[in-house]
């Protein structure tokens, strides 16, 4: 038995899809590997702390029977005790993460990941991806109120998913690389404050954002198909659609549309905002040969954080996962 071990979760991003997957739409992700959660533990006889000083709160030590259910770190760490039938375990969980709180990567989903992997371990047992998938969604209802599952699949499977609700996912094929580039604007933004403005939205004009819905699912399906084909010019041109689309939503901002305008300046093929909006990040498919100067552009427009990020090739049929 080791007395410490590391475990390591990526942060995500959408590449289509954002907000109509939650009305049934599918929706296209990806983990972003240059960017991780790390969970380190080690066995002591005392009771489990989890240290998470990059989250910005102080230690947290679990307390038998006792759960703050609307805390993500009490909450994952009853639900996973629960899962492996252990009523009690020491040690200690020490969680460093490099994904930016509120920026649309998925911090919350990589942190219960690892935090999941980690209890795990202490516990001398394994969590499958089934199973620790389906614990970190019970945490993202925290922070997304109605979350539409596609953020714990990729982080947890640490893929390239092809997500429709209450569906399998799909990890996708990849004919050609994709390199990618992902531009924070620095504005922290809550993702449950935007879906649930798209679902006011929705409420109060069924058939004009139902339409929206719709015609975001179709360029999802297209831009599955492009990737399966290598045609990442063509995935560019439906990255632009898609954003206009979100502009419709009124879930992008100036700041946004201010970074996706400077990255095709750059060269970029295509690019849009990617996760809930109203700050965040961009994302934007380069080739090899513009990726220095869309990140020049992308850093002279005011972008605080930019990251490169490669998703390689996969080949052969579309694997499902329930």
């Amino acid at each position: 038995m080791r007395t410490s071990c590391s475990f390591s979760a990526p942060g995500k991003a959408i590449l289509f899809g954002e907000h109509a997957v939650v009305y049934g739409e599918p929706a296209l992700a990806i983990p972003l590997p240059q960017l991780r959660a790390n969970a380190l533990i080690r066995r002591l006889s005392q009771p489990l702390t989890v240290m998470t000083a990059d989250l910005q709160r102080e230690p947290w030590g679990w307390k038998p029977d006792v759960c703050d259910w609307q805390d993500p770190i009490s909450l994952m760490t009853a639900l996973t005790l629960d899962h492996l039938q252990v009523s009690e375990i020491k040690g200690e969980v020490v969680i460093r993460s490099a994904i930016p709180i509120a920026s649309g990567l998925r911090s919350g989903a990589a942190v219960s990941t690892v935090l999941g992997r980690a209890i795990a371990g202490l516990a001398d047992s394994e969590i499958s991806n089934a199973a620790l998938n389906r614990l970190v969604f019970e945490v993202e209802k925290l922070h997304h109120g109605t979350p539409s599952g596609i953020d714990n699949v990729t982080v947890v499977y640490e893929s390239p998913v092809y997500f429709v609700k209450d569906r399998p996912l799909q990890l996708v094929e990849v004919r050609l690389p994709l390199h990618l580039i992902v531009a924070d604007t620095g504005i922290a933004a809550l993702t449950r404050d935007a879906v649930d403005h798209v679902r006011e939205l929705y409420r109060a004009m069924p058939k004009q954002i139902g339409s929206v819905f719709r015609r975001i699912g179709t360029i999802v399906d297209d831009a599955r198909n492009r990737i399966g084909s290598g045609d990442n010019v063509g995935l560019g041109e439906l990255m632009k659609e898609n954003h206009r689309l979100l502009q419709t939503l009124a879930v992008s901002c100036p700041e946004l549309d201010t970074l996706v305008e400077a990255a095709l300046d750059g060269g970029a093929l295509g690019a849009k905002l990617s996760g809930g909006g109203r700050g965040g990040n961009i994302v934007a498919v380069v080739d090899e040969r513009s990726c220095e100067s869309v990140k020049a552009r992308l850093i002279r427009a005011g972008a605080k954080r930019v990251i490169g990020s490669r998703i390689g090739v996969r080949s052969g049929q579309d694997d499902h996962i329930n």
